[in-house]
């Protein structure tokens, strides 16, 4: 005659279960958001983030810039500015430059 497990051995066992089938959520969890996050950086890569327009890099002082050609926004990546004024100071005087 087989011996019943415990009540112990059970809990035991069914702890291990949901810690298993949690991990398992959380990976496909993570694998789900990273396909979103590729869909929606390639969705949106080059837009202009204020009305949607495809983004037109464009050379201004040796530093690429993306400028909208619906808004005539000008967008800068991490840096760019810096690279445009030389440094810090003047910041808002270089860019009445650029748009005046």
């Amino acid at each position: 005659m087989p011996i019943k497990p415990s009540e112990q051995e059970n809990e035991y066992f069914a702890k291990l279960e949901i810690q298993k089938r949690l991990k398992e959520q959380a990976k496909r969890a993570q694998a789900v958001a990273e396909e979103e996050k590729k869909r929606l950086q390639e969705l949106h890569h080059m837009h202009c983030p204020n009305c949607g327009m495809q983004l037109q890099e464009t050379v201004l002082k040796e530093v690429t810039v993306d400028i909208c050609p619906g808004c005539q926004g000008v967008w800068l990546d991490e840096g760019e500015l810096a690279k445009l004024t030389g440094d810090t100071k003047g910041v808002f005087s270089f860019i009445r430059g650029v748009f005046s």
